[in-house]
């Protein structure tokens, strides 16, 4: 059965450098299971922190503009050509971890064809791994867009500061309907222990699940580390 993290916020915020932490522990909690990373987030950042470079995406299948790397094989319905495109655009990031990016997604009003079957050759794609973990674009409808798949635990990374805070508020109310009940946090990013007390009163008065923070820290190792005082809180495998 397949585990899945979403990291959601405004742009800025540290998600993509949390999917790579996140990422980094669930590999190291289970060195066997298989991992796939999808970057929902229209800046298409997440291949750049594994050293990557990628010009594949989602969108470039469904709107036909995608350069496959083999000849397409012959004889494949719509359905499978789909998903064995979906197969030529997976980037290999290290053993047993894959990645994906989607780019630009379609209204979920959209009643043609290509739509159903991308949803369900996804579906059939994020299925096949052990853990799914996702960088979005703001919230989780636009993840939903893409692909309508249960969400284990879904993760609000907001900043410290007043404004941010609210921010968290309204991406909350947008993905509340998207989430597993009891499974949508917050985490305060790039802040300090002795700042966080006012934020984590002002997260409670928004009836919001808070589970931890990150230290506006320089190195990597250290923002690894404080993902990783979170991770047991996340409804994961351990």
């Amino acid at each position: 059965m397949t585990s899945t993290l979403a990291l959601i916020g405004k742009s800025g915020s540290g998600k993509t450098t949390l999917t790579k932490a996140f990422c980094d522990i669930i590999k190291k909690h289970h060195p066997q299971s298989s991992i796939l990373l999808v970057d929902n987030d229209l800046t298409c950042e997440l291949a750049g922190r594994f050293g990557l470079k990628t010009h594949s995406t989602i969108y470039g299948i469904r709107s036909g503009k995608h350069e496959y790397k083999t000849g397409i094989p012959e004889g494949m319905s719509k359905q499978e050509f789909i998903e064995w495109a979906l197969e030529d655009i997976i980037l290999n990031v290290d053993e047993n971890v894959d990645l994906i990016v989607s780019w630009l997604v379609p209204s979920k009003d959209c009643r043609c064809p290509i739509t159903y079957q991308m949803q369900t050759a996804l579906q059939k794609l994020l299925s096949g791994y052990d853990f799914v973990i996702f960088d979005c674009e703001f919230d989780l409808k636009y993840l939903n867009q893409l692909v309508d798949f249960p969400i284990d635990s879904a993760l609000i990374v907001t900043n410290d500061n007043i404004e941010s805070l609210h921010l968290a508020d309204e991406i909350y109310e947008f993905s509340k309907k998207y989430a597993t009940e009891g499974q949508l946090s917050v985490i305060l990013n790039k802040t300090t222990s002795s700042k966080t007390q006012a934020s984590l009163e002002q997260i409670q008065g928004q009836g919001l699940d808070f589970v931890g923070f990150i230290e506006n820290l320089e190195t990597y190792e250290a923002i690894l580390e404080g993902a990783e005082n979170i991770y047991p809180r996340l409804n994961l495998p351990q």
